[in-house]
C-alpha cells in the first residue's frame, strides 16, 4: 500500500488499530527476536521504531540483515506496517530540561529532509514527526519540516505530526503540547495523521480536551493518532484499560503504546491488554493468530 491507501484502511477500522514503538538498539526483551516481532505477536496492528538512526541502522534480535534492509527485514517477519521518528529541531532552540543519554539526538535521527529521504529508500511506511524526552523539539519545527516531506514525498509515506509530551520545550507542556491551532497548522503543513497525549498521560490532558482536538483534527480531514509516551506503557493492567477507553471515547483512528515498558517496549501483556479493550478477544486473537504466510 502507498500512504494513501494505509490511510484509507486505518479510517475504514473505527479505531481498532493499535500502534506500538520499539526501540531496537537495546538487548531485545527476547534476547533473539526482536521487539517489533514480540510487538506483533502480542497484537499490534502497527510498528514504529524509535531511536532508529537512518545513517547507522541497529535493531538487534534480527537475522543478519544488510543495514539498507533492515526496515523491509521487520515488515517481511511482521506483516506489519513500519515507520520510524524522525524528530525536527528549530535553530536556536536548545531543550529546557537535560537529555538522558538514552534520548540523546543523533544526526541520522534529525527530521531533516536528507534523512526523509534515506528513510524511504528504505521502505519506511511512514514518518513520525515528533520528539523524544529532552531533545527540544517545538511544535514550530514540527510544521515547518512537515510542509518540506509533503512537497518531496507526496502520497508515498503516510506523515504523522505532534509531540506525546513537552519533549524538553517546557512552553509547551500540558495542554500547549498541542492546541486547535497546533492541529490546524499541522494539517495545512500536510499532515495525514495528528499525533495526541492519551488522555491521562500528561498533567491537565483529559479525555474531553483531547475528545475536542479529535473532533476538530477529523472536520479538517485528518487522523489523529492517542499516545501513550509517558512510560505509563509499563503500568498496571487496570491502569491500561482506563487510558485505553478514556482513548476510545476521544474518537480517535489510532492507539500508540510507547516503548518505556522495559526492555524497549512496552509490557506484553499490556499489548494484549490495550487490543481486548479497543476491539474485543476476537479480533486481537485474530491479529495475534493470523500467519503472515496467509
Amino acid at each position: 500500500m502507498n500512504g494513501k491507501e494505509l490511510v484509507e484502511s486505518i479510517a475504514s477500522s473505527e479505531g481498532r488499530v493499535l500502534v506500538c514503538e520499539t526501540i531496537g538498539t537495546t538487548q531485545p526483551m527476547l534476547g533473539d527476536v526482536s521487539n517489533a516481532e514480540l510487538a506483533a505477536a502480542m497484537g499490534a496492528d502497527v510498528i514504529l521504531l524509535n531511536i532508529f538512526d537512518v545513517d547507522h541502522p541497529v535493531i538487534h534480535g534480527l537475522p543478519p540483515v544488510d543495514g539498507a534492509d533492515i526496515i523491509r527485514k521487520v515488515k517481511a517477519l511482521t506483516g506489519r506496517p513500519v515507520g520510524i521518528n524522525l524528530e525536527p529541531k528549530e535553530q536556536g532552540v536548545e531543550s529546557a530540561v537535560e537529555a538522558d543519554a538514552m534520548w540523546g539526538i543523533t544526526g541520522g535521527r534529525l527530521g531533516t529532509l536528507e534523512n526523509g529521504k534515506k528513510a524511504v529508500a528504505m521502505g519506511v511506511d511512514f514518518i513520525v514527526l515528533t520528539g523524544n524526552p529532552g531533545v527540544g523539539v517545538t511544535n514550530r519545527a514540527i510544521a515547518e519540516t512537515l510542509a518540506l516531506y509533503r512537497k518531496e514525498f507526496g502520497d508515498a509515506v503516510v506523515l504523522v505530526a505532534g509531540k506525546m509530551h513537552a519533549a524538553g520545550i517546557l512552553s509547551e507542556a500540558g495542554e500547549k503540547i498541542i492546541t486547535r491551532e497546533d492541529v490546524k497548522q499541522f494539517r495545512e503543513a500536510g499532515a495525514d495523521v495528528i499525533l495526541m497525549p492519551a488522555p491521562g498521560t500528561v498533567p491537565g490532558i483529559t479525555m474531553e480536551y483531547i475528545r475536542g482536538l479529535v473532533s476538530f483534527a477529523h472536520e479538517l480531514g485528518a487522523l489523529t493518532l492517542t499516545a501513550v509516551g509517558t512510560s505509563q506503557e509499563g503500568s498496571d493492567t487496570a491502569t491500561i484499560r482506563e487510558i485505553a477507553l478514556m482513548c476510545k471515547m476521544t474518537g480517535t483512528d489510532m492507539h500508540h503504546l510507547g516503548d518505556a515498558g522495559y526492555g524497549g517496549m512496552a509490557l506484553p501483556e499490556n499489548i494484549l491488554e490495550y487490543g481486548k479493550v479497543i476491539r474485543g478477544v476476537r479480533h486481537t486473537y485474530h491479529r495475534m493468530a493470523a500467519s503472515i504466510r496467509r
